[in-house]
């Protein structure tokens, strides 16, 4: 049986950005970021077998073609890189634009994931139910995830939340076997993929 890391990657990305802000750096270029030098620090010594960044699926809206054609490249890009770096890249649910009323009464599009969470949950629940898995590791802060959780350790499956020290999620902290935290000073160390040393 397996150890798997299974990354909300929206989420994700909206953590790290926190750190990189609360510092007072700009937000990383997505495609440049070493997921992976990050993800083998914080889990050391952690044999993990399979690992996925779920992102909902963007489409272009009419309303803000030139917004929606930026992010749908971008996503690109960062696909490209996870890829590159060895993580499996699930598009599920999609992202919405919607009309909300911004800071000065004026509407503004606003595009938010829609079934993410529930593709994550249904995959906790379908791996842990076909017995292909013996530890879940969760890097998702989203509390619509716990009843998932439950139902994993219910089964006898451990799920380890993996979560930022800047920003600890309690409730899924307290659902899930145990804990570990990234430290902003491990966000911040690997903001780029460390060029090859020549020999």
């Amino acid at each position: 049986m397996e150890t798997i890391l299974l990354i909300d990657g929206e989420n994700f990305k909206g953590k790290v950005k926190e750190v990189f802000v609360s510092s007072g750096k700009t937000r990383p270029v997505w495609h440049e970021y070493d997921f992976r030098g990050l993800f083998d620090k914080v889990l050391a010594g952690v044999q993990i077998d399979r690992q996925a960044f779920y992102f909902a699926r963007i489409k272009e809206h009419d309303d803000s073609k030139k917004k929606s054609k930026k992010l749908i490249e971008e996503q690109r890009l960062l696909k490209t890189h996870l890829e590159r770096q060895g993580f499996h890249v699930i598009l599920a649910g999609r992202v919405r634009g919607q009309f909300e009323v911004g800071t000065r009464g004026k509407k503004v599009l606003v595009f938010k994931e829609k079934g993410v969470d529930v593709r994550i949950a249904v995959d906790m629940v379908a791996n842990t139910c076909d017995k292909k898995v013996k530890e879940i590791i969760l890097g998702s802060s989203d509390s619509d995830l716990q009843p998932a959780i439950r139902e994993v350790k219910e089964r006898g499956v451990s799920c380890v939340y993996l979560g930022f020290e800047s920003g600890p999620n309690k409730g899924i902290s307290y659902t899930t076997s145990r804990t570990i935290l990234i430290r902003n000073s491990e966000v911040l160390e690997f903001e780029t993929i460390q060029p090859t040393l020549l020999k």
